[in-house]
C-alpha cells in the first residue's frame, strides 16, 4: 500500500489530476506554479490592477485577489479587463470567505474562485457542540443545496475552483466530530470535494493550510491517503502556510511546510504568505521550486537509497512523536535539540567572534552575557584556543586536535565512522560519529561500524549525506537507526552550496525541518561549502552583503534557532503569527507588525497574532496565545486564544492595551 508519497528515498512527483485554470494547466506533472494575493482594496480598480501586474512581471502564474462581498465580486470584471488590455493573460482566482453569492459572480468573471469550507456556507456560531448522525447528515444536505450552484455555474463557465481548508475557520460540525485537528481539516474539505464529484465537476486543487507547520503537513499527507482510498486519484494540491509572518522567520516557516512536502513530490502550485508586498512573495516561491526543477530526470536522485515498504514504517508520519533516544550529557532523551555552530571557516577564533552565536564578552567586567539563542556547541576544526570560554559553551574538534587540549570536559573529539571504530584514545564524555548517509554505493547490510557505535552511552551519531536526496537519505538512515534498535541521539548536519540569504534559508529549513517536523534529530549544525562561504561575505553594489551585513556564522546560527522554532522543538524566542495583508486589512499590517514586535520581541515562547480583518483573522490565529485583529477602520479587538477579551479598541492605544493584556495574564516580563 503506497502511503502519502511515490517513494521515501528519492524524489518523485505525486500522480495528480490535470486542472486547467484559464489556460494555465495544473498538476499531472506540469511545472509546480507560484503566485501570490493582492493586498490593495479590491474596490480600487487601477491599484490592485498596478499591483497584480507587478507581481506578475516578479513571476507570479497565478494572481489571487480578495472577494468578500458582492460589490468586490461585481469589481473583478474591471480589474481583469484593464489587466488584459494592458497585455497580460495570467489567471485570476477570486478569494471567497463567507458569501456564496459572492462567490457565483466571480465564477462567471474569473478563471479560479476559492472558497473555505469551514465559513463558506457555515457561520461557525458554536450554538450546537454535539451532531447525532441524522444531524450531521441533515447539515450535509443543506451545504449541498448552497454549494451546487456554485459547482454548475463553474462547470457551465469553465471556471477552476480551489477548495482550500484552514486549520483555525473549521466548522462547528467539524470541530463537534473532529476536534481542531489535521483529520478535521481534511474530513472539511471531502464534503465539499464529494459534492463536487457527485455534480461531475473536477477542474478543483485542494489546500490545508495552518500556521503550524506540523499540523500543515499532517493534513495534506492525511488528504492524499483519504483521496487515493475514496477515489483511487488526487487532485491537485495548493501548498502554504497561512499567516507565517515576515523576514526570516517568514521565509523559515513556509521553508519548512512546503519545502517538508515538495520534498516527497507533494504539490502542484505554492503561494509563501508573508507580511510584505505580495510581489515580494514569488522570488521565495521561485527558490523553493527551482530545487525541484529537472530533479526526476536527475541521475543524482539516487538509487543508492534502499527503499522501504511504507507500511513497514518505524515511526508514523501521520502524528508527531519524537524518536526515543538516551541523552549522552544535554543531548538526546528529553532534552531540546542542540545548535552546533560551525566556525571552522574562520582563520582564528577570537571572544568577538563568539558574539555571532550568542556570546557576549565585557573585557571591563570580565563576564559573558549568553542570549536565548546561544548555540550549544561550535565546532572549531582547531586546536584549542587560547581563552576562557563561556561557561556553557562546549567545543568540537577533530581527534588530533582533541587529543592535545588540555580541557577535556570542555573539548570533545568528531570522528567519522570507521575512525572512530580503530580509535585508541576517546572520550569517556562525548564522542561525535559522522556518519555521510549512502553518499556511496554501500548496501545498507554493510554499514558494520553501526555496530561499533551502537548503543555506546558516549556516542552522538552525525548524520549528513552529499546526495541531492540528502533528505531522503538521512530519513533512511534514522529508519535504519530503529530497526536496529539503536537509541544513540543524532545530529542532523547539513551543509549549503546555494548563494542567496533566501536560498541558503529554504535549503536548511527544507532538509531538516521535514525530519524534525517527522520527530527525527536531537540536534542540528548548519555550514557552507567554500565557494558559497566566500561569496556570502561579499559586498554588493549597495552595500549590504548576500547575508544582509551579518556574518555567515551569524546568519546559520539565527536559522538554526529560527527552524527550531517554526517545528515547535525548541522555543527561544516570541512568535508572531501575522497575515499577509488583502483590500480587507484595517490597518497598516506591516508597520504594526513591526510596533509590536519592537515591543514584545523578548518575550520568549509567547505567540502572538497580528490579523488585518475581522473576516478571517479569527479563524486563522487559531494557534496564538494572544491576538490583534482589525474589527473597524481605527478600530481593533483583542483576543487571548479564540476568545474576545477587549472589543472595538482605538488603533492609537491598541498596542498598550495589547501589553496590559499580556500582563493580566502573567505573559509579560520587562525587557532586560
Amino acid at each position: 500500500m503506497q502511503l502519502y508519497t511515490p517513494s521515501l528515498t528519492e524524489y518523485k512527483r505525486l500522480k495528480t489530476l490535470e486542472v486547467n485554470i484559464g489556460g494555465l494547466l495544473l498538476g499531472n506533472g506540469h511545472p509546480i506554479r507560484v503566485q501570490t494575493m493582492t493586498t490593495t482594496d479590491t474596490m480600487d480598480t487601477m491599484a490592485t490592477v498596478e499591483q497584480s501586474i507587478r507581481c506578475i512581471e516578479a513571476g507570479a502564474e497565478l494572481v489571487r485577489i480578495t472577494a468578500p462581498s458582492k460589490k468586490e465580486a461585481e469589481n473583478l470584471l474591471n480589474i481583469k479587463k484593464e489587466i488584459r488590455a494592458r497585455g497580460y493573460q495570467t489567471p485570476l482566482v477570486a478569494d471567497i470567505h463567507f458569501t456564496p453569492n459572492a462567490a457565483e459572480i466571480a465564477a462567471r468573471i474569473v478563471e479560479k474562485v476559492r472558497v473555505n469550507p469551514g465559513n463558506y456556507v457555515d457561520k461557525k456560531k458554536f450554538e450546537q457542540i454535539d451532531y447525532t448522525d441524522a444531524e450531521y447528515a441533515e447539515e450535509i444536505e443543506r451545504i449541498r443545496e448552497r454549494f451546487t450552484p456554485l459547482i454548475r455555474i463553474c462547470k457551465e463557465y469553465g471556471t477552476a475552483m480551489r477548495i482550500g481548508t484552514n486549520h483555525g475557520s473549521l466548522s462547528d460540525r467539524i470541530m463537534s466530530r473532529y476536534g481542531d485537528t489535521p483529520m478535521g481539516m481534511v474530513e472539511s474539505a471531502m464534503e465539499f470535494l464529494r459534492i463536487a464529484r457527485d455534480e461531475n465537476y473536477h477542474n478543483i486543487v485542494l489546500s490545508m493550510k495552518a500556521s503550524n507547520p506540523q499540523v500543515m503537513v499532517q493534513a495534506y499527507r492525511m488528504l492524499i491517503m483519504q483521496m487515493e482510498d475514496e477515489f483511487k486519484a488526487c487532485y491537485p494540491l495548493h501548498l502554504g502556510v497561512t499567516e507565517a509572518g515576515d523576514g526570516e522567520d517568514g521565509r523559515i516557516k513556509s521553508a519548512v511546510g512546503i519545502g517538508t512536502l515538495l520534498e516527497d513530490g507533494i504539490g502542484d502550485t505554492i503561494r509563501v504568505s508573508l507580511t510584505e508586498d505580495p510581489e515580494l512573495e514569488i522570488p521565495v516561491c521561485r527558490d523553493l521550486v527551482k530545487r525541484y526543477q529537472g530533479a526526476q530526470e536527475s541521475s543524482q536522485t539516487s538509487s543508492m537509497v534502499p527503499e522501504i515498504q511504507t507500511n513497514a514504517l518505524s515511526y508514523s508520519p501521520l502524528s508527531y512523536k519524537r524518536r526515543s533516544t538516551f541523552s549522552v550529557n544535554n543531548i538526546g532523551d528529553k532534552n531540546v535539540p542542540v545548535v552546533i555552530a560551525d566556525l571552522s571557516k574562520l582563520e582564528f577564533i577570537t571572544p568577538e567572534n563568539l558574539r555571532s552565536v550568542g556570546y557576549t564578552y565585557d573585557p571591563v567586567t570580565d563576564k559573558w552575557t549568553i542570549s536565548d539563542m546561544a548555540a550549544d556547541y561550535i565546532f572549531t576544526g582547531k586546536a584549542e584556543m587560547d581563552f576562557a570560554l563561556p561557561g556553557t559553551l562546549k567545543v568540537i574538534t577533530w581527534p588530533g586536535h582533541w587529543a592535545l587540549a588540555g580541557d577535556k570536559e570542555k573539548y570533545f573529539p568528531i570522528f567519522d565512522g570507521k575512525g572512530f571504530s580503530e580509535a585508541e584514545e576517546k572520550s569517556n564524555l562525548i564522542n561525535f560519529v559522522m556518519i555521510d548517509c549512502f553518499s556511496d554505493d554501500t548496501p545498507i547490510n554493510d554499514y558494520t561500524h553501526l555496530d561499533a557505535l551502537a548503543n555506546d552511552p558516549t556516542v552522538v551519531i552525525c548524520l549528513s549525506s552529499t546526495l541531492k536526496n540528502a533528505m531522503q537519505a538521512i530519513r533512511r538512515m534514522f529508519i535504519e537507526l530503529q530497526t536496529r534498535e539503536i537509541n544513540n541521539p543524532v545530529v542532523m548536519i547539513t551543509d549549503s552550496q546555494w548563494q542567496s540569504a533566501d536560498e541558503h534559508l529554504i535549503h536548511f529549513a527544507t532538509e531538516t525541518g521535514a525530519l524534525l517536523l517527522d520527530g527525527f534529530g536531537d540536534g542540528i549544525c548548519f555550514g557552507m561549502t567554500m565557494e558559497a562561504y566566500k561569496n556570502a561575505s561579499v559586498v554588493n553594489s549597495s552595500g549590504r552583503n548576500y547575508l544582509n551585513n551579518v556574518s555567515p556564522e551569524q546568519f546559520m546560527n539565527n536559522t538554526a534557532f529560527g527552524i527550531l522554532q517554526a517545528t515547535r522543538t525548541r522555543i527561544s524566542k516570541t512568535e508572531y503569527i501575522s497575515c499577509p495583508s488583502c483590500g480587507r486589512t484595517l490597518f497598516d499590517l506591516q508597520e504594526t507588525t513591526n510596533k509590536i514586535r519592537s515591543r514584545t520581541h523578548h518575550l520568549k515562547g509567547v505567540k502572538i497574532a497580528i490579523m488585518g480583518c475581522i473576516v478571517n483573522g479569527p479563524g486563522e490565529m487559531a494557534d496564538a496565545d494572544f491576538g490583534y485583529v482589525g474589527s473597524g477602520p481605527g478600530k481593533i479587538t483583542l483576543y487571548k486564544g479564540k476568545e474576545i477579551v477587549k472589543r472595538n479598541v482605538d488603533s492609537d492605544v491598541a498596542v498598550d492595551e495589547l501589553i496590559n493584556l499580556l500582563k493580566e495574564n502573567d505573559a509579560w516580563m520587562e525587557p532586560a
